[in-house]
């Protein structure tokens, strides 16, 4: 009996194999082969629920690669338009002979009025034939003569029926074209002359609508249809869950709208499930994807090349890249081989992860299957050549591209520009530039925001400003993505003033800054040179009152009052300023209050706006906290941001003005749910919050929150008898982490065992180094080891490893004075919290 819980993950059940080595025999994938149906085990029940309620539909596949792959269109629409689904032959076609030949002749001419002379005197007639008139002209980009055929079609026909069927060929043909307008216009026409209240008329907007990416409209489209007591169909629902894809909705939304579909009595297929499958990948749904997979195979509904392109698409991501080998093992076992779609997929999940080497090893596997890389593929490897400096591969790649006949596109250079950018070299960003111009390929809105950003960060403001002002008279709209790339630029440059008036800049435009914009002002705040100001060529003394009257006054301007600039666009002007300032003395203000009132501003913006603040957030106001001198404005800004979150802040406040009693059982809740974070965010709010006790001599409360992520394995395998790995650490919860280890190590020696012949503490560059070698962390714990007297030195083939033997180790740590050196102490601490120990890890490294 089947079990009303379809299986989880069948995919997962592909019995693994051993790849051979990539250089003996790349090929990793078994020939297909027929494959007896297995019994699948129960496992738990996915988002979709119930899938008995449907019997098994039949199934039939058949597959072979399509050999459409060019530089015209975009592989993933050639996969999806062909792969598997059989094409028709003209001579299975219903249309008539005589509609071929007005085709040829129709093609030739150019007045309308001939156009319909002809029409009329080779008698064509019938939706069949007018059909094939409007899809082929629309293929070939004729939409004006389609219309025109159109409209000699609807004069000639009496019936309605055959009307409706000429509606809806006609806006299917528009809405390819991405002419929604047009077909809406067909669409009401029709409506008010009464042929086209139909069901397909109805589904061939929605679908016009979903190719354009109007879901909203695509929506109100289904419910209009409902409401005029037509039954949507499975076209209907389909190409309703297609548009959601395209345009982002959320899954639950279109959960509700399958079950819907369901309710309805209309049973799902093969499209029903790619299209829901979409709706996941936007989103990086793996687990959710996975149970669509395997409501695929309860309901006995065959999988094409398609559904397993998309759930890798899925998979990769969601970052889940071990899965990756299981689903293209199954691929080839249910006789489907991986294609080009497939390795692009997969290689660009690869790169997006940093395993470079398994996305090249993924480029030598399709080239010994003799799969010709599209384009696609091929931005892809530039990114990862570029990624990995590279750069005579580069020009290989671009060479082989054009031997190919592959036309270089947007992508493509957009992937040169932000590579070369990150690696400094802005030479070559400016001679990709002109090249990129010089061959015709218009720049979008991604070119201009990784110019600026990559300008920008590099203190490149003339050229910054250049770029931004060749943006404007492209006529592109800004977004919050260049605004937010604009301000983490003069941010990371020390430019908060400037950023700050971006952001005004930003709000002016009708632009709606989003938590990461918030998060890169509030974290510049408090760094080295943090609020930069310069007036012409004179040095001017700045008090508190001219601070607060430049960034404190814009910052209420961007809560909602208007500012205007007459003639002059505020970008431009700032990047002007700075480009003429470059070589000037400025004068570096480092007022705690100031950038702490700051802080508080830009957070009672964002509670205006209601943009969430969240654990980034968080930690940014630690960060700044822990770069702040004085102990009262840290505190003072803490006790004020309890009034918007007193959980979060006042767990904070709590352990750095030492009532850990009071707050430690908050902590503790706090730290189980930071846990189901990702690691990156998990580990930055340890840090954060470990940094700023730190700072302000809570040594002791660092140790007891560090143990905690410890325990949590916030830093996996960061921790053995034999070495401590701190290079994901700040140097705060690095040198908290130093002495709770060394005390283990004690506890391991006094229980009578011995210690490893080498001892290893591995600090990286750093977390907040960009110089090699010069790591914050490196230093840190330098200075730390040096401090204690701990017999530690710079290993000679690593400057950010420091060893010592397990011999001399434990000579020091038996020296009498060693313990009250490795204890840490609060600065400051509640008379209760003395007594209070509330860390079991703790006792155990004294034990």
């Amino acid at each position: 009996m089947a079990s009303s819980t379809p299986p989880h993950c069948s995919l997962l059940t592909t019995p693994k194999t051993t790849p051979p080595h990539p250089h003996q025999n790349p090929r990793r994938f078994p020939s297909p082969k027929p494959q007896t149906p297995k019994t699948t085990t129960k496992a738990k029940t996915t988002h979709l629920q119930n899938p008995a309620l449907f019997p098994p539909l039949p199934s039939s596949h058949k597959t072979h690669l399509s050999t459409d792959f060019n530089s015209k269109k975009p592989t993933r629409y050639v996969s999806k338009l062909h792969f598997n689904r059989p094409k028709v032959p003209l001579s299975r076609s219903n249309h008539s002979l005589e509609a071929e030949e007005a085709l040829q002749r129709i093609i030739k001419e150019s007045m309308d009025e001939a156009i319909e002379g002809l029409i009329r005197g080779i008698r064509v007639s019938g939706s069949e034939d007018y059909g094939f008139l409007f899809r082929e002209l629309g293929n070939r980009g004729e939409i004006g003569k389609a219309m025109v055929c159109y409209r000699v079609g609807l004069k000639g026909e009496r019936k309605g029926s055959e009307k409706g069927k000429m509606v809806s060929s006609m806006i299917s043909v528009l809405g390819r074209a991405g002419n929604v307008g047009l077909a809406r216009e067909v669409f009401e026409e029709a409506v008010e002359l009464g042929f086209g209240y139909t069901v397909y008329a109805y589904s061939a907007l929605i679908s016009a609508y979903g190719r354009s990416g109007f879901v909203e409209e695509a929506i109100r489209v289904l419910e209009r249809m409902k409401r005029v007591g037509l039954r949507p169909n499975l076209v209907t629902y389909n190409a309703v869950i297609n548009a959601c894809g395209k345009g982002g909705v959320e899954f639950g939304r279109v959960l509700e709208i399958f079950e819907e579909m369901i309710g309805n009595g209309v049973v799902p297929d093969r499209i029903t499930f790619n299209s829901l499958l979409g709706v996941c990948s936007r989103g990086g749904l793996w687990e959710t994807a996975r149970g669509l997979f395997d409501q695929m195979a309860y309901r006995g509904i065959d999988k094409d090349i398609f559904t397993y392109n998309t759930l890798l698409d899925v998979v990769c991501k969601g970052g889940q890249m071990d899965m990756v080998f299981e689903i293209m093992s199954e691929m080839t076992t249910k006789g489907l081989m991986p294609n080009v779609v497939t390795y692009s997929t997969v290689i660009d999940g690869y790169a997006k992860e940093g395993r470079l080497d398994d996305a090249l090893n993924m480029f030598d596997e399709m080239k010994f299957l003799g799969i010709g890389l599209d384009r696609v593929s091929y931005n892809a490897l530039l990114s990862i050549y570029v990624k990995l400096g590279r750069f005579e591969d580069v020009l290989n790649v671009f060479k082989e591209m054009e031997d190919a006949g592959i036309r270089k596109d947007v992508v493509t250079y957009n992937a040169l520009l932000g590579g070369f950018g990150k690696l400094g070299k802005y030479d070559m960003v400016k001679q990709v530039f002109q090249q990129m111009k010089a061959d015709h390929v218009l720049p979008n809105l991604l070119t201009y925001s990784a110019l600026i950003d990559v300008y920008a960060k590099g203190g490149l403001y003339q050229e910054a400003m250049e770029v931004f002002q060749e943006f404007k008279q492209a006529s592109l709209k800004a977004d919050v993505v260049l605004y937010s790339a604009l301000i983490d630029a003069l941010c990371k440059n020390g430019l908060v003033e400037s950023a700050v008036s971006v952001l005004d800049e930003m709000t002016r435009e009708g632009i709606r800054p989003n938590v990461v914009t918030y998060n890169t002002i509030i974290d510049a705040f408090g760094r080295s040179a943090a609020a930069e100001y310069s007036t012409n060529q004179v040095v001017v003394e700045a008090d508190e009152s001219h601070f607060e009257a430049s960034t404190v006054k814009q910052l209420e301007n961007v809560a909602g009052k208007e500012v205007h600039v007459e003639g002059k666009d505020r970008v431009i002007e700032i990047f002007g300023k700075l480009a003429a300032e470059k070589s000037l003395n400025t004068k570096k203000l480092n007022n705690n209050r100031q950038e702490m009132l700051c802080i508080l501003a830009v957070f009672h913006k964002m509670h205006d706006l209601e943009i969430k603040p969240n654990v980034v957030t968080f930690s940014a106001i630690l960060n700044a906290c822990s770069r702040c001198n004085s102990f009262e404005d840290a505190s003072m800004l803490l006790e004020e941001l309890r009034l918007f979150d007193d959980r979060l802040y006042g767990v904070a406040h709590g352990l750095l003005s030492g009532y850990r009693e009071n707050v430690w059982s908050q902590a503790q809740s706090l730290f189980d749910e930071v846990k189901k974070m990702d690691p990156t965010t998990a580990s930055a709010f340890y840090n954060a919050l470990t940094d700023v006790l730190w700072h302000f001599g809570q040594k002791q409360g660092a140790q007891l929150v560090v143990l905690e992520g410890k325990r949590r394995n916030v830093w996996e395998n960061s921790w053995s008898d034999a070495c401590l790995d701190l290079h994901l650490m700040s140097s705060g919860a690095a040198r908290a982490m130093v002495h709770a280890w060394l005390l283990n190590i004690r506890s391991v020696l006094f229980k009578g065992q011995e210690l490893p012949n080498l001892l290893s503490i591995l600090t990286g560059w750093g977390k907040h180094s960009k110089i090699v070698g010069d790591g914050a962390v490196r230093r840190a714990v330098e200075g730390l080891l040096n401090g204690m007297g701990a017999p530690f030195r710079v290993a000679k083939c690593n400057i950010g490893r420091f060893i010592s033997t397990g011999a001399v180790v434990a000579a020091w740590l038996r020296e009498s004075g060693t313990l009250k050196i490795l204890l840490l102490e609060d600065h400051r601490a509640d008379s209760e919290a003395t007594k209070f120990d509330p860390n079991p890890c703790l006792q155990l490294l004294l034990s």
